[in-house]
């Protein structure tokens, strides 16, 4: 009798022991409301339903509904660097978007820092490097955040705006096939994969691959895209750049490019500063077709 009654409890044993992946997943507001703008850490989805991508929110004072803004982080092949990476704010592009009447999402993907998981993204080795497949990747996890926030209550449902910077820019362009009436405009800063490649300055890997990839990406586009570089890019070039948006247009893609300023040391990086969201802001306004700043409260 003492063995069946511990057998009978076996199942129990099981459940309550068991691994908390199993645990179900949710989603939205994962903390208090903060400065600046109201800035709030958020639970999103993302292609693993087992994982919610961590994200930062900023928004306007008031209820809304706001027009969406999603910005797309760079990324790296180094698995160490990804791990450790803190968590992406871009908080003077995000105060830029804020003063204009956007709520801003800034979404962490897959196999990055603490939202962690299967990185997705994998352009894979250097010589065979498939971007056509990252860039898709890229682009599915900027989606399906995009869409849950188009599901909120303070959340408009239509003419969102989607900025990438380097490999988030590069699934932005794989994203311009989505649907115009959710997503109004694109902007993609320093759009590309396989820069610095091993580590060198003005080296990407399998070039030609990355232009018909793009060429691919234009043919089934159908949102604006405003493609803005720096000069003094090191991960890709003024040139390279240009060839890279006539490779999009020539699949049929829109890619307006504009050459910006050379800023601070290695302007790849200019969108993360302030003086990089300055020097873009009279192209990011006209790409986005932006109203003027109004005061923001902060809460």
């Amino acid at each position: 009798m003492r063995l069946f009654n511990i057998l009978a409890r076996l199942p129990l044993l099981v459940l309550l022991t068991a691994s908390p992946v199993c645990a179900q997943v949710t989603f939205g507001a994962s903390g208090p409301e903060g400065e600046p703008f109201r800035r709030q850490e958020w639970r999103v989805p993302s292609p693993d339903t087992d994982i919610a991508a961590r994200a930062l929110l900023f928004r306007p004072s008031g209820a809304g509904p706001f027009r969406l803004a999603v910005i797309a982080h760079a990324s790296t092949q180094n698995v160490l660097r990804r791990a450790q990476m803190p968590q992406p704010e871009y908080r003077a592009l995000a105060a830029f978007l804020v003063a204009r009447g956007f709520a801003v999402l800034v979404p962490e993907r897959l196999g990055h820092g603490a939202t962690g998981g299967h990185y997705v993204e994998d352009q894979g080795g250097c010589d065979e490097a498939d971007y056509a497949r990252a860039g898709r990747a890229t682009a599915e996890e900027i989606s399906v955040a995009l869409d849950y926030l188009q599901k909120q209550d303070f959340i408009r449902r239509d003419a969102a705006v989607v900025i990438g910077h380097s490999a988030g820019g590069w699934g932005a362009l794989a994203l311009a096939n989505a649907d115009p009436k959710a997503i109004a405009a694109i902007v993609a800063f320093a759009p590309g994969r396989g820069g610095h490649a091993n580590d060198e300055p003005n080296k990407i890997c399998a070039p030609h691959t990355l232009l018909s990839s793009a060429a691919e990406f234009g043919k089934a586009a159908r949102i604006p895209v405003t493609s803005l570089v720096a000069a003094n890019d090191s991960y890709f070039t003024l040139a390279f750049s240009k060839a890279l948006a006539d490779a999009f247009r020539s699949g049929g893609g829109k890619d307006d490019f504009r050459a910006l300023p050379a800023v601070g040391s290695e302007g790849h990086w200019m969108i993360e500063t302030e003086a990089g969201v300055q020097a873009a802001s009279s192209e990011l306004a006209r790409a986005l077709n932006l109203p003027k700043p109004v005061a923001t409260k902060k809460p």
